[in-house]
């Protein structure tokens, strides 16, 4: 494998016209493509005021064109994520304008690259050497986080990634179930396959059928746990060169279902929107143990554990996460420390839900706990609301559904006169738990 091309340079004369960066279905996209995919959108935006701009975008190959295209014009593209108006309209001070294949109506400058027409291919300008790219996150408090990952960061995770799975990527193409507007998608399902030079599937997987029927090639897939529980090894399998997990904890059961369908062991990545990539592990056995990258350092601080990296850009990160070191930097994950919980590998802020809750008429404080069914995990919402009626639940869901995606909206609802408190005036969360109880 190569050494791989760092994001700056995928625009310069180093691969050839025809080569193959993107596919949808029988469509491929090549350089060429690219080029005059990018020209359209960089000469309306190297004109345009204002830095920041938001891209949200389905298609990964429009969006791997207007990523490189506000780059090169020297502007900073941000990632809210989603394409949620409404929550679109709220960040608005973050961004001053969209580029975007769905229709928005915000109070700023709204592209959609269809409606521009072809121009000559011209030179570009260089991208920045400060450039990099602005993520969200969900805090502690709920608010969104905003995390600046600089190019150089990006592209040195890439060279991490290289160096450990790089030669066993050749001739094989790149299909993901997860989405490239979050961190992990964009490390795995734009920067990976840019930077090594692999075709990469512009749309995304969510079906174990659609996988399936991507067998004409070998493949590096980008999964997660939630869709590698839905693998029906009734299906043909296609031919997999690795497959590669993260957003959620794998548990063994659905590793070893997993690799007796895909004949391969996942590869399973872990670490933060904040930190990057921090170590990683393979199910070819039970419970295997996870291992730093070489550059990667724990310190032991107060009840948790301090990380640092080059991929950082405040150079360390104190992590949520509880760790269990064993020997030859390797580790087990024990449990978080945060009110951070994961839903099919949605990362959710309780306390954000708290928050739209309460900014709700009629409500005067809630508390929102996960509540497990079986195997599933959803939400449970403990609300102080006493004109409530037999309507207000639903009312409520509608109201959240305006700024939360469906798995953040609760599904079990409780009516109390007040939030239980323990001894030191603090919420019950046992207590809360516990009117979720199915024996209630």
């Amino acid at each position: 494998m190569n050494s791989p091309l760092a994001l700056a340079k995928w625009l310069s004369g180093d691969r050839h016209p025809q080569h193959v960066v993107a596919f949808a279905g029988e469509q491929c996209f090549t350089q060429t493509d690219l080029m005059k995919d990018v020209q359209r959108i960089y000469r309306w935006l190297h004109c345009q005021p204002g830095k920041r701009w938001a891209l949200c975008f389905d298609n990964s190959y429009d969006f791997i064109a207007a990523l490189l295209a506000t780059l090169h014009a020297g502007k900073t593209p941000v990632l809210p994520g989603h394409s949620r108006e409404a929550q679109l309209r709220e960040q608005q001070r973050h961004f001053c304008g969209v580029i975007s294949d769905v229709p928005l109506n915000l109070d700023c400058p709204v592209l959609n690259p269809q409606t521009l027409d072809y121009p000559a291919l011209t030179s570009f300008e260089p991208v920045p050497d400060d450039a990099g790219v602005v993520f969200f996150t969900s805090g502690s408090t709920g608010e969104p986080t905003q995390i600046f990952k600089t190019l150089c960061a990006l592209d040195e995770e890439i060279v991490w990634l290289a160096a450990l799975w790089g030669e066993d990527l050749h001739d094989c193409r790149l299909v993901g179930s997860v989405s490239h507007q979050h961190l992990y998608g964009f490390t795995f399902r734009v920067m990976l396959p840019m930077a090594l030079g692999l075709a990469c599937d512009a749309l995304m997987i969510h079906f174990p059928e659609q996988l399936a029927a991507r067998a004409a090639h070998p493949l590096l897939f980008i999964s997660s746990p939630a869709f590698l529980k839905r693998l029906d090894i009734n299906l043909a399998a296609p031919v997999f060169k690795r497959v590669i997990s993260a957003a959620g904890k794998l548990d063994d059961d659905t590793a070893q279902q997993a690799l007796a369908w895909l004949k391969t062991p996942v590869s399973e990545i872990y670490g933060t929107t904040e930190t990057g990539v921090l170590a990683w592990r393979e199910h070819d056995k039970p419970d295997p143990e996870w291992q730093a990258f070489p550059a990667v350092q724990f310190t032991p601080q107060g009840d948790g554990w301090r990380v640092a990296s080059p991929l950082i850009h405040q150079g360390h990160v104190q992590l949520d996460d509880i760790l269990e070191f064993t020997a030859q930097r390797r580790f087990r994950l024990i449990g978080r420390r945060d009110r951070i919980v994961k839903i099919e590998e949605k990362r959710i802020s309780l306390s954000e839900i708290e928050r739209r809750l309460m900014a709700l008429p009629g409500i005067e404080d809630a508390a929102v706990v996960p509540v497990t069914r079986g195997k599933r995990i959803a939400l449970g919402a403990v609300v102080v609301a006493p004109k409530a009626d037999a309507t207000s639940k639903q009312q409520w869901r509608e109201a959240l559904s305006a700024w939360l995606e469906p798995l953040a909206i609760p599904r079990f609802w409780r009516v109390v006169e007040r939030i239980p408190l323990n001894s030191q005036s603090k919420r019950a969360w046992a207590q809360l738990q516990e009117l979720f109880d199915e024996t209630r």
